[in-house]
């Protein structure tokens, strides 16, 4: 083995694992954010109810992972000769779409509980409508700028 390969050395899994982390709390910190404004307003529990939120949706992020990985074939299979970078915003917007719905399920859960199925159901849907905009946002900037770079340093 040459003295050059030996100074090349791949990314160390730890730094791989820091940056992914860091990316699902701004995403998952965020629209938890706005869905838990949305179903309790900024009452004396907000940060309580929020933190609780945060690590319910963060529990889902492997979720997320499996069906990002599952979608992406789909999206290829169906869309075989399609930029990739409009498949990329397929597959973004699909997954912006089921993991706000899983995310503002489990923060209204978490907010309101399942005493009553209207209030529920009125929370879920507020607290996703509120959170689509920075969702799709997001979406659209990982799946254009942040995705394509991730996906290189991750195979570093």
């Amino acid at each position: 083995m040459s003295a050059h390969t030996d100074s090349i050395s791949k990314t160390p899994l730890i730094y791989k694992m820091l940056v992914v982390l860091s990316i699902m709390s701004v995403m998952g910190g965020s629209l938890t954010g706005v869905m838990t404004y949305m179903n309790v307003g900024y009452a004396d529990t907000f940060y309580s109810d929020w933190l609780s939120s945060f690590l319910g949706a963060f529990m889902l992020m492997p979720v997320g992972f499996l069906l990002m990985g599952l979608i992406t074939k789909l999206v290829v299979q169906w869309l075989p000769n399609t930029d990739a970078h409009a498949r990329n915003l397929v597959v973004g917007g699909v997954m912006a779409c089921i993991m706000e719905s899983m995310m503002a399920f489990s923060t209204t859960a978490n907010t309101l509980g399942f005493s009553s199925s209207a209030d529920f159901l009125t929370g879920w849907l507020f607290s996703f409508l509120a959170a689509l905009p920075l969702g799709l946002t997001l979406m659209v900037v990982m799946s254009l700028t942040v995705k394509p770079k991730i996906e290189r340093y991750l195979t570093s």
